[in-house]
């Protein structure tokens, strides 16, 4: 993939993932920020920060939990170690830190 692709796939995830966000109810604050960086802040002060990493050419997740890797894989941005979609994945961490069940699509 090269870097314009690369950037254009990124910059939609992490867009859709700012409207999944709004459309979740979840109670955090949130902001999509130049340059690629999606912060979400909890209502106790944790965040978890979603950024592209173009020299990798992936995506992200820093959370409470850990620091975690996603590269497209054709069809969706999977973990690099378990597979696990960008999604789902980060509805499980979105849930955990902010205490509510929330899914993101």
């Amino acid at each position: 993939m090269n870097e314009s692709d690369f950037e254009a796939l990124a910059g939609a995830a992490l867009e859709r993932v700012e409207r999944a966000l709004e459309a979740s109810g979840v109670d955090a604050d949130f902001e999509l920020k130049e340059g690629g960086v999606l912060e979400i802040e909890f209502a106790d002060g944790s965040k978890i920060i979603v950024n592209r990493h173009g020299a990798a050419r992936e995506i992200w997740v820093a959370a409470r939990s850990g620091g975690f890797h996603f590269r497209w894989d054709g069809s969706a941005w999977r973990d690099t170690r378990d597979r696990t979609e960008l999604f789902a994945a980060l509805s499980k961490l979105v849930s955990a830190q902010s205490g509510s069940p929330v899914i993101l699509s």
